[in-house]
């Protein structure tokens, strides 16, 4: 935590020097309103580039599931409950990828640019009260489902197909015990399967990136009012 409060205090003070020195704002009423705005646009950038990032633990979990790895879940010290064994290794997959792309990079370049997208004269409040932000939001909530299930489909495919087989085994054979046989193969072929599509993720995650700056470049386009965007 302390770690995060300095490097938000670190960045906003590279920025203010940056940009901040052009632009004085003078200390009236409207004052604590630009704080409160400029504090939404930053929430907003997190909470979008966070809801794109927990495609990787919803599509694990998912995986968890159909593998039986979701009894097994794990503490994610970053949010402090439980989370899917394999969507923590493909988040942090994930999050190492992104810093070899020099993700943070851009995602530093974004905040620095909402000030050029975003006067200080935008009205973020009148688009909130109009539900644009939020129509916004709950698409890309759905996109993020969109592309986690995606992320999670070769997986979820072969092991309900399994699953298919396995019922099929035990009318045709009922003497064969389904609970011993089902549980260690879908853990093998899940294993073999997450072992053949591993290579597979760099390319996964860039796409998922290449979203992840989109829409928050639609965002602050919306925020703007110079377009309105439908994810």
């Amino acid at each position: 935590m302390m770690f995060k409060i300095g490097l938000s205090v670190f960045i906003s003070f590279l920025i203010f020097a940056s940009m901040g020195l052009d632009k004085p704002i003078p200390l009236d009423g409207e004052y604590i309103l630009l704080i409160i705005r400029e504090m939404l646009i930053g929430i907003l950038l997190g909470f979008l580039a966070y809801i794109f990032f927990t495609v990787v633990q919803t599509a694990g979990s998912f995986m968890d599931m159909q593998i039986g790895f979701s009894m097994a879940s794990v503490i994610d010290p970053l949010t402090g409950v439980s989370s899917p064994m394999l969507g923590n290794l493909k988040y942090m997959i994930a999050i190492l990828l992104f810093l070899s792309f020099d993700g943070h990079h851009f995602l530093i370049r974004a905040i620095i640019d909402s000030y050029k997208w975003v006067p200080l004269d935008n009205q973020l409040f009148a688009h909130i009260y109009n539900g644009e932000i939020s129509d916004f939001l709950f698409k890309s909530l759905s996109k993020m489902f969109y592309l986690s299930f995606q992320l999670a489909a070769p997986i979820v495919a072969a092991l309900f197909l399994t699953d298919l087989g396995l019922g099929l085994l035990t009318r045709v054979a009922p003497q064969f015990n389904i609970f011993v046989i089902g549980a260690p193969l879908k853990m093998i072929l899940g294993f073999f399967l997450l072992v053949v599509l591993f290579p597979e993720l760099i390319s996964q995650f860039q796409n998922l990136f290449a979203t992840i700056f989109d829409y928050m470049e639609k965002l602050l386009q919306l925020v703007s009012g110079t377009q309105q965007p439908s994810p």
